[in-house]
């Protein structure tokens, strides 16, 4: 078999995540955050792909993946390795955290009959007071119409029995959790804090709830629904009308995982299955808490860093001097950040010194993802309010930031702002921002290209590459490209951009055989990319096509990879490695030798057919030369890593990287030190200089 089954690829990479948490040389709380994504990944994961497999099953479907699995198969090997991954999780959680925790007097209590009188007594008034007058039971009697139960919420349920003359009569009552009520509560007490769960305060204090009947089982659970749910449109009249009604849907679609306490009573059990129509393959009896996702904040308490590595500050970024313009700095040199180590500050403070900039007409950008609390959208906002005309690709299609996107989309159209709702048929991922200047009666552009969304939050957090240029040739393309996008034309051939769907996939194609046929030659061949994701098959082919002719190929994929490395004959060239650390790598990254003249390109799209085929996605060719210098620099750490680095065997499976006693290298902290030496070495440089004010001209 020449695949790795895709939706297992993922799988190892959430292990490998889970295998962060595992690691006893990881402070505590570090390891409780990577239990937390574990469990958010796994949630999302059934969401959408087991979600669309069980479609697919449930329609009949036998339709083959690349390893010639049908869905109910693949539905089966999913189920068979996420119960193993369950397994892990619960056996560190319980038996490792929980414990450690505790005796660092953190106390995740996970038995309610462990806290004092006083602290129950404390917990029921807390119960009375903030929780029971926002809970709304739902009861359910047999042959009646049943009560609609939301998705990813905890359920509490429970059996009442109420005492007559004539009979036992007994009824179940549903108890869904609101999402505005916090999952702990916290108690402290002579400096030992107790983290305390809202249904174990819920099912303790319920029976003041039935005060003529009595509570005989109770217990909770979780449904989750597929959320696999396609926008049609190609038909659509109203696409944010029929988003909206997308978004209600989710909330009633089929199950496709329920999570029951290995403790629930069958009666229960049964109650909800008859309810939510759970088959047996649904079922998920979890030996401990259900959704560990929730623990994240537990993870970033205050009073406790010393259960946490020292946290790393992203740096000022030496081409970007604060009190330097924007645009200025822009004019003097093209400019690559590498974030989180250099900071988003920049890209941000680039929009809104344009929104204020007298000499600025108009802003053009593409929004897929943003922050709750955007100062981008305010920014764009403040442009319209000060005459710059503002147009605003908004993607509706983002997956799960949809609800989001249509406030966005309505807060920046009562703006006056020109709105868009993606493309027709495609999903618009490209990372694109355009400024037009009237410069001395000319107009200049200006434009920001990137690999990650304009969200300040996640710009924290993930590994992306931005790049701020005013080079001519990419600014036409630029222009072309929302020219295209915003007035339904056909994209027309770009001279330096390159997009997806018309010519991404063709140009990686092309620049594989390159360097075969260079190979073939007896010319040195080498090709390094970096991706989230490589699923393509055409792609694959390609690289494995290169490998046969001998070209060294250095793949650093973070999640889903669907080739085999290392096959003898197939592959045997091919070393691809995924770097689990302190931020989620989300760079895309390209290298390829071209007989010593490097092409190198950053991306906003993995090597998927969703994004090579069905995406609006954006390639760019990086021309500074120290701008190269430095992303070849980046490519090659990930190869150097012997600490965080997992190697991905023929099979999909992964062994993390063991480093020489001496010889430690860990990239992500090797990229901060570096940006923090350059923060350093541009604060000398300033303080030894001495710059004269002048007046104005």
């Amino acid at each position: 078999m020449k695949y790795i089954n895709r939706e297992l690829s993922w799988l190892e990479f959430n292990q490998r995540v889970l295998s962060q948490a595992q690691r006893d040389d990881l402070p505590l709380l570090d390891r409780l955050k990577f239990i937390a994504i574990t469990a958010s990944n796994l949630d999302e994961f059934f969401q959408v792909r087991v979600g669309g497999l069980t479609a697919l099953a449930n329609s009949g479907s036998r339709r083959k993946d690349l390893t010639g699995l049908t869905p109910r198969q693949q539905l089966r090997a999913i189920r068979n390795r996420v119960n193993t991954m369950l397994e892990d999780t619960y056996s560190l959680f319980n038996d490792t955290l929980i414990p450690k925790l505790a005796k660092k007097r953190l106390h995740l209590v996970s038995d309610y009959n462990t806290l004092t009188a006083l602290q129950r007594q404390e917990l029921s008034k807390r119960f009375t007071s903030s929780i029971l007058p926002l809970l709304t039971p739902l009861g359910y009697i047999a042959d009646e119409p049943t009560p609609t139960l939301p998705s990813l919420r905890l359920i509490v349920a429970l059996t009442l029995q109420r005492e007559t003359s004539a009979e036992h009569e007994e009824r179940t009552v549903f108890i869904p959790i609101p999402e505005n009520l916090e999952r702990f509560t916290h108690l402290i007490e002579q400096k030992e804090e107790y983290v305390i769960c809202i249904e174990d305060i819920i099912e303790h204090n319920a029976q003041s709830m039935f005060a003529d009947e009595t509570i005989t089982h109770i217990s909770h659970f979780r449904i989750t629904r597929n959320s696999d749910i396609v926008l049609h449109d190609d038909i659509s009249l109203d696409i944010a009308g029929e988003m909206q009604e997308i978004l209600i849907d989710r909330n009633f679609s089929n199950t496709v995982r329920l999570e029951i306490p290995t403790t629930m009573p069958r009666s229960i059990e049964q109650t909800i299955r008859t309810i939510t129509a759970a088959q047996p393959e649904h079922i998920y009896r979890i030996p401990g808490r259900i959704n560990l996702a929730d623990y994240m904040p537990i993870a970033f308490l205050p009073n406790y860093d010393k259960l946490r590595e020292p946290q790393w500050q992203p740096q000022p970024s030496p081409a970007l001097p604060p009190e330097k313009s924007v645009f200025e700095a822009i004019t003097a040199k093209d400019i690559l950040l590498y974030h989180p180590y250099e900071s988003f500050e920049p890209v941000i403070r680039f929009i809104e010194e344009a929104a204020a900039d007298p000499h600025t007409i108009a802003i053009k950008q593409v929004l897929y993802r943003t922050a709750k609390d955007s100062r981008i959208i305010d920014a764009l906002i403040k442009a319209a309010h000060n005459g710059k005309q503002v147009t605003v690709l908004v993607e509706l299609k983002a997956r799960f930031d949809e609800a989001r996107n249509l406030q966005r989309a309505d807060e920046l159209q009562r703006a006056g702002i020109q709105i868009v709702y993606g493309v027709r048929h495609l999903k618009t991922h490209a990372k694109i921002l355009l400024i037009v200047r009237n410069e001395n009666g000319k107009l200049k552009r200006y434009m920001h290209l990137g690999t990650g969304n304009y969200n300040e939050s996640t710009a924290k957090l993930y590994t992306d590459a931005s790049y701020l240029t005013d080079n001519p040739n990419i600014a036409n393309d630029a222009s072309a490209f929302f020219n295209a996008i915003t007035g339904r034309s056909k994209l027309p051939q770009l001279k330096k951009l390159i997009p997806a769907p018309t010519q991404m996939k063709r140009t990686l194609l092309d620049k594989i055989a390159s360097e075969a046929k260079r190979a073939g030659n007896g010319e040195t061949a080498h090709i390094i990319a970096k991706v989230n994701s490589l699923q393509d098959k055409d792609i694959i082919d390609a690289l494995y096509d290169a490998s046969k002719a001998g070209v060294k190929i250095q793949l650093n994929v973070r999640g889903i990879c669907c080739l085999r490395p290392q096959v003898p004959k197939l592959s045997e060239n091919i070393e691809v490695v995924s770097i689990i650390d302190r931020y989620l790598e989300h760079a895309r990254i390209f290298y390829f030798h071209q007989g010593g003249t490097p092409s190198l390109f950053i991306a906003s799209a993995d090597w998927m057919t969703r994004n090579l085929e069905k995406r609006v996605e954006l390639m760019i060719p990086i021309l500074e030369p120290s701008a190269k210098k430095r992303l070849l620099e980046i490519l090659c750490a990930a190869f150097e890593d012997n600490t965080n680095a997992y190697i991905i065997q023929p099979d999909g499976t992964s062994t993390i990287k063991t480093p020489p006693k001496k010889s430690r290298f860990r990239m992500q902290y090797e990229l901060q030190q570096a940006a923090e030496k350059a923060t350093m070495a541009n604060a000398k440089i300033q303080a030894s200089t001495f710059e004269p004010h002048r007046p104005k001209s």
